[in-house]
C-alpha cells in the first residue's frame, strides 16, 4: 500500500505522472488535518512547485507531522514527484522536502525523484534512446519508480563495510573530531578512511556519454589517478558511504564535490540502490541544512544511493575544538553511531 501526500491542485503534469498509480494499491491524502498514523508505510510526496518554488500547503503537511514528534515518519519508506510552472526549482524542492521527512525518520529509495518542468525539457535527453513522447517518458518514469517503491526491501547487512571520505586536517578539523567519537562506536566495523588531498582529484572533464561508458567499464576514467585506483574501487566494494562536511561557505568542499562529479564513471558502471549514504556536517555559524541538501541532491536524487533516515549528523562549532563543548555532543554522537548500525541495510 503507497500513501500518497498530495495537498495541492496537481498540474496537468504531475496529475499525468499520478496516474501511474492507479494499478497500484494506495491511498490519497490531500488534507494536513486528516494525515493519518504515517510511521512504517509506504510514502510518495506529490509536490506541486508554486512559482515562488515550494508546495506551500506540502509545508503546512510537514508543519503538521513536525508536531507529532522527531519519529513522526519512522519506519517509512518515500519517493517523490514533483512538477514545477518552468524550468527551476524541481530539485531544490524535492531536496528540501527530503530533508524534512528524513529528520522525521523516513527512508528514501535511490533515485528517489522523478520531476517535470513546465515543457518537459527535463526528459529531452531520454529521449535520445526511446522512441516515446515526452508525455509518454515522464509516465514510464514514474511508472518505474512508483514499482521501485513497493518493491523496495532492504535487509541489515552483518558486516558492512564503511568508506570515509574527508578532505580535512585531523589536529584542527571539528568535523573530524565529530567522526572520532561516532567511530569509537562503530566497534569492529571495517572502516576505511581516504583522506581526498588538495590537487589529488581534478574535477569531471565533461566526456560524453559514450566515453564515460566505456571508461567506466575499464574500471578507469579521463583523469585516472588516486581516484580511479583508490577511491572508486573502495566505493564499489563499500555498503556505505560517510561524508565528513565541514562548512566553509555554504557548500560542499571543492575536493569532495570533485569526487561526487568523478563517480559518474562509476555510475555508468553500476547501480548505487543497495549503498546508504551518511554524512557529519558542522559549521561555524549556521547553514548545516544547506550541506545536507547537497548531498541529498547529488549522492541520493541523481546518483541513486538509498538515503536512510536522519542520514546526517548536524551541530555548530567554529573556534578549534569547540564541537567538545557543544552541550549533548557525545550523546548524539552515540545515537547517530547507533543509527549507523541500524540502517546500514542492502
Amino acid at each position: 500500500m503507497i500513501d500518497v501526500i498530495l495537498p495541492s491542485r496537481p498540474s496537468e503534469n504531475l496529475s499525468r505522472m499520478l496516474s501511474a498509480i492507479k494499478p497500484l494499491p494506495h491511498h490519497l491524502h490531500t488534507e494536513k488535518d486528516c494525515l493519518p498514523e504515517l510511521t512504517n508505510r509506504r510514502l510518495l510526496f506529490a509536490v506541486e512547485v508554486g512559482s515562488s518554488g515550494f508546495d506551500l500547503p506540502m509545508l503546512e503537511v510537514f508543519e503538521a507531522l513536525s508536531e507529532r514528534g522527531p519519529h513522526a515518519l519512522k519506519g517509512s519508506t518515500a519517493a517523490l514527484m514533483v512538477s514545477s510552472p518552468n524550468q527551476l526549482y524541481t530539485k531544490s524542492a524535492a531536496a528540501h522536502y527530503a530533508l524534512l521527512a528524513n529528520q522525521l525518520g523516513c527512508r528514501f529509495i535511490g533515485h528517489s525523484m522523478v520531476e517535470a518542468t513546465k515543457d518537459l525539457s527535463n526528459f529531452l535527453t531520454w529521449q535520445k534512446t526511446t522512441p516515446l513522447s515526452l508525455e509518454d517518458i515522464s509516465l514510464q518514469q514514474a511508472r518505474l519508480l512508483l514499482q521501485r517503491l513497493q518493491d523496495y526491501d532492504p535487509r541489515p547487512l552483518s558486516s558492512p563495510k564503511l568508506v570515509v571520505l574527508h578532505s580535512s586536517t585531523r589536529s584542527t578539523s571539528n568535523t573530524l573530531m565529530l567522526w572520532s567519537m561516532i567511530k569509537e562506536l562503530l566497534g569492529d566495523y571495517d572502516v576505511e578512511e581516504i583522506h581526498i588531498e588538495n590537487g589529488s582529484v581534478y574535477d569531471c572533464y565533461g566526456c560524453s556519454f559514450k566515453a564515460c561508458v566505456s571508461y567506466g567499464l575499464k574500471d578507469s576514467c579521463y583523469y585516472g589517478g588516486v581516484m580511479t585506483e583508490e577511491i572508486l574501487p573502495a566505493i564499489e566494494k563499500a555498503d556505505a558511504l560517510v561524508w565528513i562536511c565541514p562548512n566553509y561557505n555554504d557548500a560542499v568542499s571543492s575536493n569532495l564535490t570533485a569526487v561526487i562529479n568523478r563517480l559518474t564513471t562509476l555510475y555508468r558502471k553500476i547501480k548505487f540502490y543497495d549503498k546508504t549514504v551518511f554524512s557529519v556536517i558542522v559549521s561555524g555559524n549556521s547553514g548545516s541544512d544547506t550541506i545536507a541538501k547537497q548531498l541529498i541532491d547529488a549522492l541520493n536524487i541523481n546518483k541513486g544511493f538509498q538515503l536512510p533516515p536522519n542520514f546526517s549528523i548536524m551541530a555548530t562549532a567554529n573556534d578549534k575544538g569547540a564541537i567538545l563543548e557543544v552541550e549533548g555532543i557525545r550523546e548524539r554522537a552515540r545515537a547517530f553511531g547507533e543509527n549507523i548500525k541500524r540502517e546500514i541495510k542492502g
